[in-house]
């Protein structure tokens, strides 16, 4: 095989590799839960990524439940309380939840008017919200916004996070009952996200079929 072959057979592993994260890891701007009905097998660590305040924008509703949002900051509820009501905010409005420190670990909550409970974005703390009273029951859905489709008027580039406000195990599942886009905070993905090793692993086993597929393109062009 010829310097020029070697050069086809990089360039294509090297898009294939490409193609297959970016199918397996990208979720940009699912917005709303694509998966309506099906509980979110994710779960997610909220991180400040810098020193600021915490801004949200108010991203939309579908409940008929009354809430408002707040947020912990390494455990500790901020001083700014609940703010962006469901019902009487509109798309774009914002709500300063408060400071953080780079690297401090945000914990988003919502609480239920109706019911008189909290629903967090951390599901270890969900159990006693739930009806069966489990923990772990994950209520939020997240991904990134980069504000392109959809493009929500009046909310910046961020981190969109959509909450479930029914009680667990009998819920819609639709995540979308009080949804945000937070400025200065970052997310890691825990659960059906595959790791990096594992998308690497499985290109690598179709990588030959690449090579075999320009080898024969090379036989008949010089046929």
């Amino acid at each position: 095989m010829n310097k020029n072959i070697n050069c086809q057979v990089f360039k294509a592993s090297f898009a294939f590799l490409a193609l297959i994260g970016a199918a397996q890891i990208t979720k940009a701007d699912l917005v709303p839960y694509p998966n309506s009905g099906v509980p979110n097998p994710d779960t997610y660590t909220f991180t400040a990524t810098t020193s600021g305040d915490i801004i949200a924008y108010f991203a939309g509703t579908g409940a008929a439940y009354d809430e408002q949002l707040g947020m912990l900051v390494n455990g500790t509820q901020t001083a700014q309380g609940f703010g962006l009501d469901n019902h009487s905010s509109s798309i774009g409005n914002s709500f300063n939840l408060g400071y953080a420190n780079a690297g401090d670990t945000l914990t988003f909550v919502i609480h239920v008017n109706d019911t008189q409970g909290y629903v967090y974005s951390d599901p270890a703390l969900n159990g006693p919200y739930d009806s069966d009273g489990s923990v772990g029951h994950n209520h939020v859905y997240s991904t990134a916004y980069t504000a392109t489709s959809p493009l929500y008027s009046g909310i910046p580039v961020g981190t969109y996070v959509g909450f479930e406000d029914l009680r667990f195990p009998d819920s819609d599942f639709n995540y979308y009952d009080e949804s945000f886009v937070f400025t200065g905070v970052s997310s890691t993905t825990y659960g059906s996200v595959p790791e990096p090793s594992t998308v690497v692993a499985g290109a690598l086993l179709l990588l030959p079929f690449g090579v075999s597929t320009l080898r024969i393109m090379r036989k008949k062009q010089t046929a």
